[in-house]
């Protein structure tokens, strides 16, 4: 089989991108993607080391700010200097989250709010941010990341779960409501991408060979894999796409 070739998207040269958790993981590929098509990349996360390496790294049109995405307004205070930086923002990644384990019967009132404050709440409030410039500029893509957990919910996953599942949800309430502005706004559904993440906590012999089991494509799923759909629903070839869930989970669901 000969190497795969992969798109480029002329619609996004030099477009202003901007994209939560963008120091590592899926975020940073997603940071590399937007860039290597010539757009302008800014990011944020709370990893200041990771973030300042990768945007020293790309140089120019990328930037990169400490922010906790939990505190609203410093989050939207982010998405104005990185406009004032590299011009109106017309693509938004929603892509930070927090996939900790956890035991249903021990998750405290306080632990439930503050699972939903990174997984569900940075979403709505970047987007609302992110509306009136991409409003002034015609239209804008927001990309919204899901989980097909949203579907399976698997029991050590309650509160991500349900949020990935509110995230669906908002992603077709905001399509309906931003349609007349030309504001698309999707969700995008990974399967389990194998990051350094995985690598370190879950991924063991037993556990991969289970996930296959239950796959059709037996490849692993790469970053890469969930860039290149980002991509496309950013880009305008996906123009007429609007509040559905793009699922890439090798045919796990």
């Amino acid at each position: 089989m000969a190497s795969p070739a992969f798109a480029t998207y002329p619609s996004l040269k030099d477009r202003t991108v901007f994209i939560t958790g963008g120091a590592s993981g899926i975020g940073a590929t997603f940071v590399q993607a937007f860039h290597d098509q010539g757009a302008k990349a800014a990011f944020v996360d709370l990893d200041e080391t990771a973030g300042q390496a990768l945007a020293g790294k790309l140089g120019q049109n990328a930037w990169f700010r400490r922010c906790d995405v939990t505190d609203a307004e410093a989050l939207q205070v982010a998405i104005d200097e990185a406009a004032k930086a590299l011009g109106p923002i017309t693509v938004l990644i929603n892509n930070v989250a927090n996939d900790t384990r956890q035991d249903p019967a021990k998750v405290t009132a306080e632990v439930w709010r503050k699972g939903l404050a990174v997984n569900l709440d940075p979403a709505f409030i970047a987007s609302t941010a992110v509306y009136p410039m991409m409003k002034a500029a015609g239209g804008g893509s927001i990309v919204n990341l899901s989980s097909i957990n949203a579907i399976l919910a698997p029991g050590e996953l309650p509160t991500y779960s349900a949020a990935k599942g509110a995230i669906n949800a908002l992603s077709k309430s905001l399509a309906r409501a931003w349609g007349v502005d030309r504001i698309r706004v999707n969700a995008l559904s990974p399967g389990w991408v194998i990051t350094p993440r995985q690598l370190e906590l879950w991924l063991t012999p037993q556990a991969e060979a289970d996930w296959e089991k239950l796959t059709a494509l037996k490849d692993r799923i790469l970053p890469e894999d969930i860039a290149r759909a980002a991509l496309f629903l950013a880009s305008d070839d996906s123009r007429m796409m609007t509040g559905q869930n793009l699922i890439v989970d090798a045919g796990r669901t």
